[in-house]
């Protein structure tokens, strides 16, 4: 009997002590960890096309004869004026041309000269019915040749002087060097681009639309853009759509016009575009963020590593997410498993 009193005694102890244990444990259990997210605006979580910031008007610049480059005036982003030199090629062949074509127009002179004097003197010879008519007539055609050869000489010696100026490389107007693909000592011929000039003034965007959403894009339609550097927002509309895709990506080159941009908008700048219905405003959050209770719909907020209730009005609802109304910005909201917390709980975030 007694020996039955010890092990009530020690059964008792160690379920005492078991029960201590779990309190502390209870007591010392962590808060729970949650799934969280900073909620972003709805444009900027609709899908879209990625664009870079173009110039309207690219002109691609070429000698127009051919040679050897001498110097090269500028640098990939200098801003020229209209009239500046920007690269120099080697005008000592083309000054061998001027040369033969000046000396082409001096032969031909004398020629005309010639013919002349010869058609003069067998006037003469004519009216003293020296000779026949059909003989003055041979000498006149040849003062008409001679004269006409004179006059093809000239524009020759006029055309070789104007190659003489096309050895300097000229901006035609203001604007920026986007690209240079020639320098100093490369042979070019002529008409190959060697540097292109993105114009002072209006800025594009341009994307590459897929065969896909062909269908879906149509020139004018309208067309918001955000930049990726520093989320400013513009409008603008779908001004032109190429009709053949490129070889190599197999994707239609678009330009969008923007209406709003600065035209000092920098070159090259990465920016997401949005074509066709206008875009809605509010925050665009996950559909397992919402809590419902009664006909009022609530996030979850942390703040201060404890979740507060806000409410929120649904404004739209979309394929994988809601864009909501109501909360403030950039909050950290709970996105899943909403209906296991309550306000006020410690939680733990990732």
């Amino acid at each position: 009997m007694q020996q039955c009193s010890y092990i009530t005694i020690i059964l008792a102890s160690l379920l005492a002590l078991f029960a201590g244990c779990g309190n502390e444990q209870s007591r010392e259990s962590p808060p729970p960890l949650v799934r969280t997210m900073t909620v972003g605006d709805a444009a900027a979580s609709e899908a879209g096309y990625t664009g870079t910031v173009r110039g309207r008007y690219e002109t691609r610049l070429a000698f127009q004869v051919g040679g050897q480059v001498l110097s090269r005036n500028v640098n990939v982003g200098a801003h020229v004026r209209a009239g500046d030199v920007l690269m120099v090629i080697d005008a000592r062949d083309v000054q061998q041309q001027v040369n033969a074509a000046n000396a082409a127009v001096q032969a031909a002179l004398s020629r005309y000269d010639l013919a002349r004097t010869e058609r003069a003197r067998y006037e003469q010879l004519y009216a003293a019915q020296a000779i026949s008519e059909a003989m003055l007539d041979q000498y006149r055609t040849n003062e008409h040749a001679a004269e006409a050869a004179y006059r093809q000489a000239v524009a020759q010696d006029s055309a070789s002087r104007n190659a003489l100026g096309y050895t300097n490389l000229v901006a035609g107007a203001d604007g920026v060097i986007s690209n240079i693909t020639a320098e100093e000592g490369q042979i070019i011929a002529a008409g190959q681009t060697v540097m292109t000039l993105t114009q002072e003034g209006e800025r594009e965007i341009e994307i590459a639309v897929p065969e896909s959403s062909l269908a879906a894009v149509a020139v004018g339609m309208p067309a918001a853009v955000s930049l990726w550097a520093n989320s400013a927002a513009y409008t603008g509309t779908l001004r032109e759509l190429s009709p053949v895709p490129d070889a190599a990506t197999r994707t239609y080159t678009a330009r969008i016009a923007l209406t709003d941009a600065p035209a000092d908008l920098p070159l090259g700048m990465t920016a997401r575009v949005r074509l066709g219905a206008s875009v809605q405003s509010g925050a665009a959050i996950p559909l397992s963020a919402l809590y419902q209770t009664d006909d009022t719909t609530a996030v979850y907020v942390v703040e201060d590593d404890a979740v507060r209730l806000y409410p929120v009005t649904v404004t739209a609802f979309r394929t994988n997410d809601a864009v909501v109304a109501g909360l403030p910005p950039g909050a950290r909201i709970v996105t899943a498993g909403v209906h296991q917390l309550h306000e006020g709980e410690k939680v733990r975030t990732k």
